[in-house]
């Protein structure tokens, strides 16, 4: 396998690069029928509804970090340091690719650059470690629905789902550690609240079968089991909620202000994002802060998003060689995750 051209394609949601991208990328994120379940023709008039609602507001957000999404840029550092650890452990062909899946670049353009690779075997890999219909599903169907189009078949390899894989786990225990030395180092001396927070789902989603929370449950649970936390030093919470539908909960800013009321400090861990981008840099870094304050907070540090950390990089690269060696990497089949192709 060494010897033979590998393509690794890393997706993961994009985000607009620019005001003006702001409205398109909307349409885009809203009319996937994973996210809006409606016949085509009603769910093309509520993406562009949607859209022109928001983006007004999403401008104003986007505004706070330059513009536009960091997104692109750091998955495109994941790809390097992937890439440089696979080359270092012996895979020299192979070659790493990224895919957002509602703004550039999208599934059709880097299929023209790996059908020019033109490589032996492709490792579909989504930054989502836990599965959702409205991530793995839908960048995986759309890039399956591509490479239909355009005639591309060569040998897949699909990763589900990592939710509770040990390195990933051991780079958020890692980082929390680092950030948080006070309250969860070797040499803790101060309680805090540890939140795990990850982006929300309407609750008609995950009775539908989505297996979202349980997976956030798990990956919560093991980070907490690395620390040596007890269930009251640590809670599951949803941010991101829009619109009137009933979301998971309990919410991120409910948590925020019971933790004010017990005059408890937070350390608040984005469990779902490996990638910074407005839901970590405005919501979680500008606007929950200013929440805690608000609430009486006395301390609130948001541990980084895992980005290029070393142990979730060799996370990626197991992953990787796992599948190559056709090693199951889920705890359950496949069509468990809901992969309805």
């Amino acid at each position: 396998m060494n010897n033979q051209k590998i393509a690794i394609i890393l997706f993961n949601l994009g985000g607009p690069d620019q005001p003006a991208a702001v409205r398109p990328f909307l349409i885009n994120l809203f009319s996937d029928p994973n996210i809006i379940n409606a016949p085509a023709p009603i769910r093309w008039l509520l993406a562009r509804l949607i859209a022109w609602q928001r983006t007004s507001k999403a401008q104003g957000i986007y505004a706070k970090i330059g513009g536009g999404s960091p997104i692109l840029p750091e998955t495109r550092k994941q790809a390097i340091a992937l890439q440089n650890r696979l080359h270092a452990q012996g895979y020299t062909k192979l070659c790493c690719f990224t895919v957002m899946r509602y703004w550039n670049p999208r599934a059709k353009d880097i299929l023209e650059q790996v059908k020019e690779f033109a490589p032996d075997h492709v490792v579909l890999l989504p930054l989502y470690p836990q599965f959702s219909t409205t991530t793995t599903k839908s960048s995986l169907q759309e890039w399956y629905a591509m490479a239909q189009s355009c005639d591309f078949r060569v040998n897949s390899h699909e990763i589900c789902c990592y939710p509770d894989q040990p390195d990933f786990i051991m780079a958020h225990a890692a980082l929390i550690q680092a950030q948080a030395p006070q309250y969860f180092g070797p040499a803790a001396g101060k309680k805090a609240r540890l939140l795990f927070s990850a982006h929300g789902l309407p609750q008609k989603i995950v009775d539908a079968g989505d297996p979202y929370p349980q997976h956030v449950e798990r990956t919560a649970m093991a980070i907490a089991a690395k620390l040596g936390l007890s269930s009251e030093d640590w809670e599951i919470c949803y941010q991101s909620r829009v619109g009137p539908l009933k979301w998971l909960g309990p919410s991120t800013e409910e948590r925020l202000r019971d933790a004010g009321r017990a005059k408890i400090p937070v350390v608040l861990v984005p469990i779902a994002f490996v990638s910074e981008h407005s839901e970590t840099l405005v919501e979680l870094d500008m606007e929950y802060r200013h929440l805690a304050e608000e609430a009486g907070v006395p301390d609130y540090i948001r541990i980084a998003a895992l980005g290029v950390q070393p142990d979730f990089i060799q996370c990626l690269s197991k992953l990787v060689q796992s599948v190559l060696s056709q090693r199951q990497l889920c705890g359950s089949p496949m069509s468990n995750c809901l992969m309805d192709r």
